[in-house]
């Protein structure tokens, strides 16, 4: 696992994009994995920009997103859907025919949707770059503590706090989703390459569970111990319960000057 700790939330949007860019300019094909949340919207504003200032183009790029709530209407404001379309799909050249969530209505059969899911990523040639935020309680997607840190795509049942800090953003006579779709542990530690974003203090104790706690299905973020090629980037507030910072900021040194040499992947 790196770690890469940065002033503030700002610089860590900044690097994020240039992982994200210096893939979609160097491979053919490239896949990306999406996240929803706050934490990635300054990410996906800096590739607009890019996108607008610098040409870079999203043409061949397929991306499939962490999860999507169970029988939404992909046209309500609350879909991940239309978040996607909001701050990042509408403002660039990507074919939204390349673009996929894990959807799954009433009709559907959860567990076959899952695995069409699956299905669908092995057949775009896998997952080159997955985008993650954390959670305060350290889930990653919709995999709450306790999660299989094998499991694959499937339905899961939204925690009682979810439902609650979510129905603000629902209408009082508007179906609230309590399920949602998500791509399982298992399946994020598929991706060849695993970016992680924190920022602010109230991320601080699950970091420091995630980098330096015991591997546990209690911190499902635990997981990406076990991933060979983890990038985890802070802002100073997020990475206040690590003690080992010193290294960190020693490390990333030693690191950027092979990433100036070779670039920031060893290999696609």
């Amino acid at each position: 696992m790196q770690v890469i700790i940065f002033d503030d939330a700002e610089q860590v949007a900044e690097h994020a994009a240039q992982w994200v860019s210096e893939l979609v300019e160097n491979k053919t094909n490239p896949v990306l994995g999406l996240a929803t949340g706050s934490t990635p919207i300054s990410l996906y504003k800096k590739l607009v920009e890019r996108h607008n200032e610098q040409g870079l183009s999203f043409k061949n790029v397929s991306s499939f997103n962490l999860d999507e709530y169970h029988n939404i209407d992909p046209a309500n404001p609350q879909s991940y859907r239309s978040f996607m379309n909001d701050n990042l799909f509408s403002h660039v050249d990507i074919d939204v025919a390349n673009t996929h969530l894990p959807t799954c209505t009433s009709e559907q059969n959860p567990r076959e949707q899952g695995l069409n899911y699956e299905q669908a990523i092995k057949d775009a040639g896998g997952i080159d770059l997955q985008i993650l935020g954390i959670g305060a309680n350290g889930h990653i997607g919709f995999n709450e503590p306790t999660s299989s840190l094998v499991s694959k795509t499937r339905i899961k049942t939204l925690t009682e706090q979810t439902i609650k800090d979510n129905s603000r953003l629902f209408k009082a006579d508007e179906h609230q989703p309590d399920m949602a779709m998500t791509m399982g542990i298992g399946t994020i530690m598929d991706s060849r390459y695993v970016l992680l974003m924190a920022t602010g203090e109230n991320k601080a104790d699950a970091v420091n569970d995630m980098v330096t706690g015991a591997l546990s299905a209690m911190c499902p973020a635990s997981a990406l111990q076990m991933h060979e090629n983890a990038i985890v980037i802070l802002d100073k507030a997020a990475a206040s319960k690590l003690e080992d910072k010193g290294y960190y900021q020693w490390a990333d040194k030693q690191n950027n000057k092979l990433n100036q040499q070779y670039g920031l992947y060893h290999n696609y």
